[in-house]
């Protein structure tokens, strides 16, 4: 028995041996497959929105002045897209937002705010305020549409109350510039913001705006009159969770460090009270590789996870989610990057974490830990500990993983770090079965050599 149980292990580690000499693979396609627009001549997709698991519509940006905006429509869940709309404009301004109150009545924005009826077959042009576009566009129900136009003097803050037929002014920067985004959670309660970092808030169906604090946002969503979200992709980037109606935001963290090049959350989406997906950041993988990052929270935004929709697109950051429910839902990329991919089982299952501090007690000793799982298949967990160095100074830290040959796959960690325990994920997806090793380097500013340590792991798919 001990003989056979010997040749047993013999084979399996010689197998794992001679796997780890191949070299990283295209990332497997998981549970999320790309979807394929019509030659757009240059064109990318500004928005996009389903209406069920079957219907949806997206918008185009304009390649050039002088150019033609397009209006797509899918009916077999993206699969397949057709050009139901086209319009020729002489100004840089793109159709930028398309919104479905059902499955027939949508609106359009941009240079022009369209409205269809019958699900798209047929849009007609809504008259629009004298020199105004809709930069922001906020459509409330058919009979109330809010939008927001930046430039001074002729643009502001717009309210129609019967269909688009007449328009109120409901703000008025002047010279100054006028609002960007305007969002109602109904219609006495509404958000906007302007160019100069300030968020307004409404509680009379915009007769009065006041500022409250928090900032600009790309997306904001409130799931009942206190409760809401926003984030902010520009640097320093953020995600923002109030709970008095927005008088006070909270800044809620999101993963970050290991192989996190930015974390940022572009556009989010709120399944429920708990669940929301972001879309935004980005991830590297060696070799010149950078792939966008999803995000997930289960508990309101107390934590978030994130994962890499493993895909061999070569998707640089996605710009917008969207979740209809549990299992279906698409993710396109950010400008420059115009790739669709849809799940219908909810996505990859695996989520990563990033780069933690464990505790900020100091170590009597560095140390680098065994990863754990080991054996792995797909995500393993590296700890390790840094003790203070001789003036008490922060040390450099460099955590790297190599293949079997010795080749440098991926930095995981490479920064400066104050005394403490940390963890960081390693994902393996994209990589072929077998062993690979971590390393550990510790300098202190003068590049002086504190602690190195080298342990090996098996990724065995």
């Amino acid at each position: 028995m001990k003989k056979l149980l010997k040749v047993t292990l013999t084979v399996l580690f010689t197998t794992i041996l001679l796997l780890g000499f191949a070299v990283p693979v295209n990332m497997p396609n998981g549970t999320w497959y790309q979807q394929f627009f019509p030659n757009l001549n240059g064109r990318v997709i500004s928005d996009i929105t389903f209406i069920d698991s079957l219907n949806g519509f997206a918008v185009t940006r304009l390649s050039s002045t002088n150019d033609t905006n397009y209006i797509l429509r899918s009916t077999n869940s993206g699969d397949n897209w057709s050009i139901v709309y086209r319009q020729y404009t002489s100004s840089i301004r793109p159709f930028n937002k398309v919104q479905f109150l059902n499955k027939d009545t949508g609106f359009v924005g941009g240079n022009r705010l369209l409205k269809t009826t019958n699900s798209g077959l047929n849009w007609t042009s809504l008259t629009l305020p004298s020199g105004t576009n809709t930069i922001g566009l906020h459509v409330l129900n058919e009979d109330t549409i809010w939008f927001a136009d930046d430039i001074p003097f002729d643009g502001g803050l717009f309210r129609s109350t019967n269909k688009g037929i007449n328009w109120d002014r409901q703000y008025d920067a002047g010279p100054a510039p006028n609002p960007d985004h305007v969002y109602m959670y109904n219609g006495r309660i509404g958000f906007m913001t302007r160019s100069s970092n300030l968020l307004y808030k409404t509680t009379n169906s915009g007769i009065n705006w006041f500022t409250i604090p928090g900032g600009v946002y790309s997306d904001i969503y409130f799931i009942d009159s206190l409760t809401g979200w926003k984030s902010d992709p520009t640097p320093p980037a953020s995600m923002k969770k109030t709970t008095d109606g927005g008088l006070n935001w909270t800044n809620q963290i999101l993963p970050a460090g290991g192989i996190i090049l930015t974390s940022n959350i572009n556009k989010f989406n709120v399944l429920n009270k708990d669940t929301l997906w972001g879309a935004g950041g980005q991830v590297f993988y060696g070799g010149g590789k950078f792939r966008g990052m999803l995000y997930r929270t289960t508990n309101g935004g107390n934590n978030w996870l994130f994962q890499v929709p493993d895909t061999s697109f070569g998707i640089f950051s996605f710009g917008k989610i969207q979740y209809l429910n549990k299992n279906t839902g698409w993710t396109y990329g950010s400008a420059g990057y115009p790739v669709l991919i849809h799940t219908t089982n909810g996505g990859d299952t695996t989520f990563l974490v990033g780069l933690q501090q464990l505790s900020s007690q100091v170590p009597k000793d560095f140390m680098l830990f065994q990863n754990y799982p080991n054996p792995f298949n797909p995500k393993t967990i590296i700890k390790y500990s840094i003790m203070s160095n001789v003036k008490r100074e922060t040390s450099n830290v460099k955590l790297i993983i190599f293949d079997i040959t010795g080749r440098e796959i991926v930095v995981l960690v490479n920064q400066k770090q104050n005394a403490g325990t940390y963890e960081v994920d390693f994902s393996g997806f994209g990589y072929a079965s077998g062993v690979y090793f971590y390393r550990i380097e510790v300098t202190d500013d003068k590049s002086k050599q504190l602690y190195a340590e080298t342990k090996k792991m098996i990724l065995l798919k």
